[in-house]
């Protein structure tokens, strides 16, 4: 079990903040906050996630196949993220809160960066294979 106070979720570079509780086994409750802007990677999470839009916007691009492109605006807008939703999403407003819950972990998930290359990533952020 991990209580997370302020920090990063996604990485160093993210710009998203989290508090929290995460049992990834079980289930992880989280508050983000999503200062403006983005990382530049797209990814997928190594879990299925509900979350809530508290306030503020956010927008949300996804590659695959439905190619999507959503703004997600407060009041409350729901937002079911599943697994393998490979996508980056973009904070709109300078500060904007969702509430997230998320189920048990994969131990591995991907990310596309700027290189064009899929990294895929397990716990702690290490990369265990590139293509």
């Amino acid at each position: 079990m991990k209580i997370m106070w302020n920090t990063k979720d996604g990485g160093e570079e993210s710009n998203v903040t989290c508090y929290g509780i995460e049992i990834k086994g079980l289930f992880s409750i989280m508050l983000l906050r999503f200062a403006k802007g983005s990382r530049e990677a797209y990814h997928n999470h190594a879990f299925n996630s509900h979350s809530i839009l508290l306030n503020g916007a956010l927008y949300e691009d996804v590659i695959g196949p439905s190619d999507l492109h959503a703004v997600h605006w407060f009041p409350f807008s729901y937002i079911r993220t599943p697994r393998d939703l490979m996508h980056k999403v973009t904070g709109i407003a300078e500060n904007t809160w969702v509430l997230t819950f998320r189920g048990p972990w994969r131990d591995y998930w991907h990310e596309m960066r700027n290189d064009g290359k899929l990294y895929t990533l397990t716990h702690g952020r290490e990369v265990v294979k590139i293509d």
